[in-house]
């Protein structure tokens, strides 16, 4: 009996011991695991308003999965994490977007939680950190689009209790993981004027102390509430390492303001029940454009205020997004393709100060985008080597695929009919293909497409016009070539799409290349126009041959919201991808 009673009260003990949370590293330790990150960014974020109203129930629960791609970027899948890892990142940042998948009262989908789950887990099971967050439930309001969460004391008041209601819906679901993940308040949070850099500025640029006051004790109250809603579910979550952000996660830079400190200065740590599990995170995109030399004195500038503010009372940080202001070049050009030595000398400067302060950095994006995510390849894979080489030293050897490993096929599902599919330019392309220099353009099907689909070729633009050709597809043959005819589409063709004209329909290109007046050949790689989702299906490359790619980059300019736009406005855009700051 005695033997049977010692046995069942050590049975007890053990179980016991996994019911108490398990005791994680703590905030420091784990900024130093991560070593470098990136974001796994414009996809589980992704967003479309048609209800811009929060206060009535049609704002909510607005869209279904079919939000991960409508920013344009591939389905998340477990190859991609894998890729970063084996490229010598340490953690994922994945942004995820919550208005659009739950209910007014803040009660998530069920199929979106498991969505954001399996996630989770392609990110955990290869053995990195993962951030997960509250995203474009805050930002920047505008004519198309309304966050729900704003640093302002009345909107806390409002939205408080539906908050708390999403973190714990959050919390719970992910109590048991152990301290690889982390949980993240909100990402850029604005005051009801929508300010950058600091709040209260942006209607009048004038400082407004009243609203600033509302701003600043409204973002410290969502953090408390963040932490308090967390720590409440218990589990694991009773010591995991949680994230809060400043005001519009600004990283104090700059001093053309006497203000620009405030997003450091007035932000409060939320009082915790446990030590040294809380860390803080800023966000920033230098201008490169005047020289490495500015940038340098700028990121020195910036560390000193990280490090009065916030490193010196012992609370460590994480650089949760950065990049450059990706000055637009026109044709689409960025910082990447013209100043790229500028820019790599940026690279190594931000993560070796950025190291040497003990804070984690997470690049925005960028390295793989688009349909590169579905092979899934690096489409600046040079770039994505120098961020792991600047971390782990000169002598790292990380792995880093792209396009030219693969033989890639593309898939396209119609929606509706005349989608179009873009096999060359965009809605703003700005360089034309002149007729002199090209001729024709040959498309590889698996199939016989005549009766379904058409080739659409846009010629000289009058205004907002083009002159159009139509070709059919073969009906006896999988491959079609199209010859461009002056007489149909003047002296230049300014972009060619492949449309259905049968309404919704699936179709699989296995390759598409522009014709040259020599009879040399471009490859070409689709993006979506409108009204239609593409992938792509691949396999890697046998034998030894190469394989002649030029990218295709869609210059369309979006909102945060996902809404394209004519031109950009003041704050942050999207374009190839890559987030840009017009200021």
């Amino acid at each position: 009996m005695y033997k049977r009673l010692n046995v069942l009260f050590t049975l007890l003990l053990i179980c016991g011991m996994h019911l108490q949370a398990q005791e994680f590293e703590t905030a420091t330790q784990a900024v130093k695991n991560m070593g470098v990150g990136w974001n796994l960014g414009n996809t589980l974020d992704a967003n479309n308003q048609t209800n811009h109203d929060f206060t009535k129930d049609n704002y909510w629960g607005q869209q279904g999965l079919e939000s991960e791609t409508c920013w344009g970027q591939s389905k998340a899948k477990p190859e991609l994490i894998k890729m970063m890892k084996d490229a010598g990142f340490g953690a994922i940042r994945v942004p995820v977007t919550w208005y659009n998948h739950m209910d007014k009262d803040g009660k998530v989908n069920a199929e979106w939680m498991k969505r954001v789950h399996e996630v989770v887990d392609y990110v955990i099971n290869q053995g990195l950190y993962c951030i997960v967050n509250v995203h474009h439930d805050t930002g920047a309001d505008g004519s198309t689009f309304k966050s729900w969460i704003k640093a302002d004391e009345a909107n806390y008041e409002q939205n408080k209790t539906r908050y708390e209601n999403l973190w714990k819906q959050i919390a719970e679901e992910f109590k048991d993981y152990d301290e690889h993940l982390l949980f993240e308040s909100y990402n850029e949070m604005l005051d009801k004027l929508s300010s950058w850099c600091f709040a209260s500025y942006a209607s009048t640029n004038k400082y407004d102390a009243a609203v600033a006051k509302s701003a600043y004790n409204a973002i410290n109250s969502y953090a408390q509430s963040f932490v308090t809603t967390v720590r409440n579910t218990g589990g694991n979550n009773a010591t995991r390492n949680l994230v809060v952000n400043t005001y519009a996660a600004c990283c104090g830079s700059g001093t053309w303001n006497d203000h620009l400190k405030e997003p450091l200065s007035q932000l409060t740590i939320p009082t915790d029940p446990v030590a040294n599990h809380l860390m803080v995170q800023v966000h920033d995109y230098p201008n490169i454009a005047n020289g490495i030399a500015n940038v340098k004195k700028e990121i020195d500038d910036m560390m000193t205020a990280w490090n009065t503010h916030i490193l010196s009372k012992g609370i460590p940080m994480i650089l949760g997004e950065w990049g450059t202001a990706n000055v637009d070049e026109g044709d689409g050009k960025t910082d990447y393709d013209v100043r790229r030595d500028v820019m790599f000398e940026f690279v190594d400067y931000m993560i070796a100060k950025c190291k040497e302060h003990h804070v984690a950095t997470f690049y925005w994006m960028g390295l793989s985008d688009g349909a590169y995510r579905s092979l899934p390849a690096f489409n600046q894979p040079d770039l994505a080597e120098r961020i792991a080489k600047a971390y782990h030293g000169s002598d790292f050897a990380g792995t880093y695929p792209t396009e030219n490993d693969f033989n890639i096929s593309y898939l396209v599902e119609y929606e509706k009919e005349w989608a179009e599919l873009f096999l060359y330019g965009n809605y703003n392309s700005v360089s034309p293909l002149k007729l002199t220099e090209y001729k024709g353009l040959r498309i590889e099907m698996d199939d016989n497409y005549g009766s379904k689909l058409q080739v659409k070729v846009y010629g000289d633009a009058t205004g907002s016009s083009f002159k159009e050709a139509y070709y059919t597809l073969s009906a006896n043959s999988k491959t079609t070539t199209v010859n461009f005819e002056n007489a149909k589409t003047g002296s230049t063709v300014s972009r060619i799409t492949l449309q259905t004209n049968v309404g919704a329909t699936k179709a699989k290109i296995n390759k598409v290349v522009l014709i040259k007046s020599d009879n040399s050949e471009v490859k070409l790689s689709p993006t979506t126009a409108w009204g239609c989702t593409l992938s792509t299906e691949s396999t890697p490359v046998s034998g030894i041959h190469e394989l002649h790619y030029t990218p295709q980059t869609d210059n369309r300019i979006y909102n945060l919201q996902g809404q394209q736009i004519a031109k950009p406005q003041r704050g942050i855009y999207i374009q190839n991808g890559k987030k840009h700051i017009a200021k």
